[in-house]
């Protein structure tokens, strides 16, 4: 399509179209098309579409790529690995130190401390929250907001591809990729346009 706004305002929502000014979340943008033509595709059409990933026609992920034309593509793409898969692999580091915790109750472990952003991106969230001010001059307030706390989830993600060696990537992406398996996402909404593959990543952001 040819539209080209990376942000706007309606009332009082923000709808942050491309975040962190490369991930292009495409639902986001035809919810709010859809917002403002309520008459152009029937509710039930729309419901379906935004919240079970349902086209009112068949289209396949070839199609769909081609519809969306090769940067905005490549921008969903990072929006599928740099926010989705990256917000799953937080959470399945979340889960796997609760389970540790758990697994060691009797005793005390020096990482019991640790947090998941550390594990994760070497660093507490204090220090990550000043490198994200120093590099995009972005203060990050502790009542987030969505679209916020969405541009931080992709600076996360682009600061660990550049820390992290191949094979951490790749164990960190299977996490992520199974994690959205278990929370059912396998056909969410947002993933429509293509299959999450860890050979994918591997070759588009690790090559």
């Amino acid at each position: 399509g040819s539209w080209r706004a990376a942000s706007e305002t309606t009332g009082e929502r923000t709808f942050r179209y491309l975040v962190g000014g490369e991930a292009f979340d495409w639902l986001l943008l035809a919810e709010r098309l859809l917002d403002a033509m309520p008459d152009l595709v029937p509710t039930r059409e729309a419901d379906a579409l935004l919240f079970q990933g349902e086209w009112p026609i068949e289209i396949d992920d070839e199609e769909f790529a081609e519809r969306l034309g090769p940067a905005k593509f490549s921008a969903h793409l990072n929006y599928l690995y740099g926010v989705l898969v990256e917000q799953a692999l937080q959470l399945h580091v979340e889960e796997e130190m609760h389970k540790e915790a758990y697994a060691r109750a009797w005793g005390v472990d020096p990482r019991a401390d640790e947090g998941m952003y550390r594990r994760v991106y070497g660093r507490p969230l204090p220090e990550l929250r000043a490198m994200y001010y120093e590099q995009t001059g972005t203060i990050l307030r502790e009542d987030l907001d969505y679209p916020d706390w969405q541009d931080f989830t992709y600076w996360l993600f682009r600061f660990r591809l550049k820390r992290q060696d191949k094979a951490r990537v790749a164990s960190d992406t299977r996490k992520g990729l199974a994690m959205l398996t278990r929370m059912e996402l396998a056909v969410s909404q947002r993933r429509r346009g293509t299959k999450l593959e860890e050979s994918e990543f591997l070759e588009r952001y690790a090559g």
